[in-house]
C-alpha cells in the first residue's frame, strides 16, 4: 500500500494561499458550474478532473454532466447544485 497525504479542502478561506482545489471548491460551493476550459481560464488548472477527484475523495458531493459546446463538442461540466438548466 502506498502512502498518500491526507488532503483537506473543507475550508479554503482559512489557507494563507488557497490551493487550486480549494479555489475550485469555493467556486462550486458558491453555486457556479465549471468546465475544463473555465478552470483553465479562471484558475490556471490544466487537470480539472484530477482536482474534482481529490475533492470527491474528501467527501464533497460534486455532480457531473455532459454539455455540448457551441462548436458541437461534448465536455464535462461540474457543479454542486441540483439544477438542470
Amino acid at each position: 500500500m502506498t502512502w498518500q497525504p491526507e488532503l483537506s479542502f473543507g475550508a479554503p478561506e482559512t489557507h494563507r494561499r488557497p490551493t487550486q482545489a480549494g479555489r475550485i471548491l469555493a467556486h462550486l460551493r458558491a453555486g457556479n458550474r465549471l468546465t475544463a476550459l473555465d478552470a483553465l481560464e479562471s484558475f490556471g488548472c490544466f487537470r480539472l478532473a484530477a482536482r474534482i477527484h481529490e475533492l470527491r475523495r474528501e467527501g464533497w458531493a460534486i455532480e457531473e454532466r455532459t454539455v455540448e459546446t457551441r462548436g458541437g463538442k461534448r465536455v464535462a461540466e461540474y457543479s454542486m447544485g441540483g439544477g438542470d438548466e
